[in-house]
């Protein structure tokens, strides 16, 4: 079916009393994978990539987007409703060539950004955006991270109110004790200060660091307001476990294609596929939008 938009698939999810998960790929198996599990889960999902990852410091030179852009056209012939978002981009000339490229949702990212600088990058990525019928994400305060011990600058609701009526965006990230990169255990969520930020805004809220949110959580937080949930730091660590499992029996000077690319039992990449594919499968449950694939498509 053709590619829906995320407004579209998160009021719906708000009125259904569920949330979307927003299973982060990085490459050909893992976005598969987070295809595969939402059809076999019938339901709707958000598929994509993280801007911010693409165009990292670390790399050589920034990825070429348009051979991420181009998975998007595998979900023209899924039968589940998806939307296809370039995650955590704080590029206005990213996010322009990925919506020009078929992206259909965007996440302003805030991180490292002084705040007046944010607050014009998101209206002039609204206006943009929007003129092409491009939803908008972006966020209010700052997730801890737990990979560099960086401490969290919470959401407030009034900070909240203003800025969603300042930029006109239609999804709003929150700071309420999810944190960026927990690798290990969970981070309670402030459900008060959630609950506070529902009542003051008018657009469906989401959770960054939903790795370290604990699930029995969800159905709080859907009755708060949260319609979607970003995970990426478990989704790869399943990948790696895996993959390594799998490539401990590899020696020289055996064959590599059954390890690699032939997509039998000891192929790595199918393992990790099948490992992402087992969580999101988990994710979707937990959130409560399996089964609902046909409703999202109907409204």
């Amino acid at each position: 079916m053709p590619i829906v938009s995320m407004s579209r698939l998160l009021h719906d999810a708000q009125r259904g009393g569920y949330a979307l998960c927003y299973c982060e790929s990085w490459s050909l198996e893992s976005f598969q994978a987070v295809v595969e599990a939402a059809e076999e889960e019938a339901s709707p999902i958000i598929v994509g990539f993280n801007g911010g990852f693409l165009r990292h410091h670390g790399r050589k030179r920034p990825e070429n987007l348009t051979y991420y852009a181009g998975l998007g056209l595998s979900l023209m012939k899924s039968c589940v409703p998806a939307t296809f978002l370039l995650n955590e981009s704080d590029s206005l000339e990213q996010m322009e060539g990925g919506i020009d490229l078929g992206f259909n949702a965007v996440m302003v990212e805030n991180e490292g950004v002084a705040p007046d600088d944010y607050l014009r990058l998101v209206r002039q990525v609204v206006v943009r955006a929007h003129a092409k019928g491009v939803t908008v994400e972006a966020q209010v305060g700052h997730l801890a991270d737990a990979s560099s011990n960086s401490h969290a600058q919470p959401t407030s609701a009034q900070a909240a109110k203003a800025f969603v009526e300042a930029t006109g965006i239609d999804a709003l990230g929150v700071a309420v004790g999810n944190v960026h990169i927990l690798t290990s255990g969970t981070s309670p969520l402030d459900l008060e200060k959630l609950a506070e930020i529902g009542k003051a805004v008018s657009v469906p809220l989401v959770l960054h660091g939903g790795t370290g949110i604990p699930l029995g959580d969800a159905p709080a937080c859907i009755r708060l307001g949260v319609a979607k949930v970003n995970y990426g730091t478990g989704l790869k660590q399943a990948y790696l476990e895996a993959m390594r499992e799998k490539l401990a029996a590899y020696r020289e000077p055996m064959s590599p294609h059954p390890f690699l690319g032939m997509g039998g039992e000891n192929d790595i990449l199918m393992a990790a596929r099948e490992a992402v594919k087992l969580k999101c499968r988990e994710l979707l449950r937990a959130w409560s939008s399996s089964g609902k694939a046909g409703a999202a498509a109907q409204a």
